[in-house]
């Protein structure tokens, strides 16, 4: 292995990972970065430098009997009784657990540590087995956050988070491409070099190790670690306590009993980054707030007998200042709602920039299993895979033909009734009531094609800008999903199919770009174009999951046939609401008046509605979920 001490430029992973040796208390580490970034270099060289644990490795594959344990067949084999086989998670009791991409995991597997981390025990039931054991052990995770983002609830069981990026400066890449190639030439000799380090590296851990059960927090302390949490606004009382324990853990490295503020700082850039929660952007007031008159009535009445004269004349030169103020504000929120509902000049266009790129919190994740059938490829949902690969899961009884079997099922099932049913000449005897088939899941993508409204109501206030900036927000989401998109635009009279249905977001950035506005709203025609887009694609490809994403205000304003537009529109989303297609429409009004024409859309299409601000909101809820 590659010596810890001798990896450059990576100081803060160090120290995470042995201020997590030092106290075990804090938790896990948890260490996101780009590829290339010495992750995993670090963490595997973290053997040399801990005198009583070992590294177990998780593979991503690994399947659900290999990690909470099973039944061992060659024993029950002998004994005919049930033996339980040891998973990954006894081995690794008292050890560092390690899993390289943990963003990657199956969703049983992460459930599975949840769980065992929470009650640092691995109870068994399964294979006729009902037994537990103790699977206290220290989870180390590195991931690539351009391959997707952990859930929430595994992400809060980190106590130490640590972000980091390629080193840019010239003169330490130079260093550690120098490093490498003398490694590579020489592994044992270069090992030899960082020997003496490494030993007292070792040393100042295990000495950290006795200093910190002497450490004492004081008062202030304690008040100074909840404040700092408090304004992260974080959720419950973990931060606060992980706080402290990685404080104390940096005081101990560094020879001392005691805690001061320096230390709390540095912990709180460990511990809080993967907390922090935004806080709630206030709302709106839908209404203007009113000068206080009362208080100045009181102020005339008060004074009343003494200067009547003077009194009225105060009113009078203020009543008029109030009804003028008045009369401004009504005349602006009658001019916004004028511009807002006002006729677009046909003839006139206009290219806005891209607006603010966001996280999309599962805007369009389906987030459930999916239970029909499917042979596509991607990471937005998990299905059911009718071929004879992916991931196995369970094994259940046959029914009609046997295609794929467990065969490590069939022989648990047989395994207990051997030694009493056993023939001459066989060495295990398997009969139909023990037959089991293999049930195999994969993930797979989804085919989202944006329908955007480019006609001219969307240049009021620059609202193209947001729409664009929210469109390059879910298409980077769908870009890690592994998804497939395409786009269409409808403005004056038509719609068009702007962007095919690809997997280059470099692609669909630029067809975003160059989108102009300006015209007419012809809403019935874009829907139209967006669905035969999808029904295209599900002709070439039965096992896609279709996923309609409509941007607009509702307000059509042009129909091809001359009916009216808006009753068009709903007919057409009452005959497409029939189809097996998602539709999620992402209202795009703004100002005082709303009509709320996208939201009787979106009821017309039995798909989801929400307005364009709500899509930046922590507290965004899965829109497509319920449904699959």
């Amino acid at each position: 292995m590659f010596p810890f001490v001798a990896v450059e430029g990576q100081e803060k992973i160090k120290k995470a990972l042995y201020l997590s040796l030092i106290n075990k208390r804090i938790g896990g580490v948890l260490i996101s970065g780009e590829k290339g970034t010495a992750k995993s270099t670090l963490v595997r060289g973290l053997e040399e430098i801990i005198e009583d644990k070992k590294i177990v490795n998780l593979p991503l594959n690994i399947t659900e009997d290999n990690l909470v344990g099973t039944l061992d067949i060659e024993k029950t084999l002998k004994k005919g009784k049930k033996v339980f086989q040891e998973g990954l998670l006894k081995k690794s009791h008292n050890n560092i657990l390690y899993v390289d991409e943990i963003n990657l995991l199956g969703e049983n597997i992460v459930s599975t540590l949840l769980e065992v981390m929470a009650l640092k025990e691995n109870f068994i039931e399964r294979d006729g087995l009902s037994l537990s054991h103790p699977a206290d052990f220290l989870l180390i995770g590195t991931m690539n956050p351009e391959e997707g983002e952990l859930r929430e609830q595994f992400l809060d069981k980190f106590g130490i988070f640590v972000k980091i990026e390629g080193i840019k400066k010239i003169s330490t890449r130079v260093r550690i491409i120098k490093q490498r190639l003398e490694y590579e030439k020489n592994p044992e000799k270069f090992r030899l070099n960082y020997e003496e380090s490494s030993k007292l590296l070792k040393e100042k851990i295990q000495k950290a190790q006795e200093l910190l059960l002497k450490i004492k927090v004081s008062e202030q302390i304690l008040r100074l670690a909840t404040k700092i949490v408090e304004e992260a606004h974080t959720a419950g009382n973990r931060a606060e306590i992980i706080l402290i324990e990685t404080a104390k853990a940096i005081a101990a490295f560094e020879g001392r009993i005691y805690l001061n503020i320096e230390d709390l700082k540095e912990a709180a850039e460990f511990v809080l980054p993967h907390r922090i929660r935004r806080v709630e952007e206030e709302k709106e007031n839908n209404f203007q707030e009113e000068p206080n008159v009362d208080n100045q009535d009181d102020k005339k009445n008060e004074n009343k007998d003494e200067n009547i004269d003077d009194n009225r004349n105060s009113e009078e030169k203020e009543e008029p200042e109030i009804e003028k103020n008045e009369k401004c504000e009504s005349e602006s929120e009658l001019e916004e709602s004028s511009q807002e509902n006002s006729k677009p000049d046909e003839n006139f266009e206009e290219n806005y920039d891209i607006g603010k790129i966001f996280k999309v919190k599962e805007i369009i994740d389906t987030g459930m299993f999916d239970h029909k059938k499917r042979k596509g490829t991607g990471k937005r949902c998990k299905t059911k895979t009718s071929l004879l690969k992916g991931r196995y899961v369970k094994s259940i009884r046959p029914r009609g033909k046997i295609l794929d079997l467990a065969f490590d099922a069939t022989i648990r099932a047989a395994a207990p009734y051997q030694k009493f049913d056993k023939e001459e000449g066989l060495k295990i005897k398997i009969s139909k009531e023990h037959i089991r088939t293999k049930v195999r899941e994969h993930r797979t993508g989804t085919t989202i094609v944006f329908v955007v409204d480019s006609s001219g109501s969307m240049g009021v206030k620059k609202r193209m800008e947001a729409v664009k900036g929210t469109i390059m927000s879910l298409l980077k989401d769908a870009y890690e999903k592994r998804d497939k998109v395409g786009m269409v635009s409808f403005r004056r009279d038509r719609a068009e199919e702007i962007l095919p249905i690809t997997r280059s977001i470099d692609l669909a950035q630029k067809k975003l770009k160059n989108l102009v506005t300006g015209g007419k709203t012809p809403l019935a025609e874009g829907l139209l174009k967006g669905y035969s887009v999808l029904k295209r694609e599900m002709r070439l490809d039965k096992d896609i999951l279709p996923i309609m994403v409509i941007l607009s205000d509702g307000k059509g304003n042009f129909s091809k046939n001359g009916e009216d537009p808006i009753k068009e529109s709903i007919k057409v989303a009452r005959n497409m609401s029939k189809e097996k297609i998602k539709i999620v429409v992402v209202d795009t009004e703004e100002g005082f008046v709303k009509l709320e024409l996208a939201k009787k859309l979106a009821e017309a299409l039995s798909g989801e509605y929400y307005r364009l601000e709500n899509l930046k909101s922590d507290d965004l809820l899965t829109i497509v979920k319920d449904k699959i």
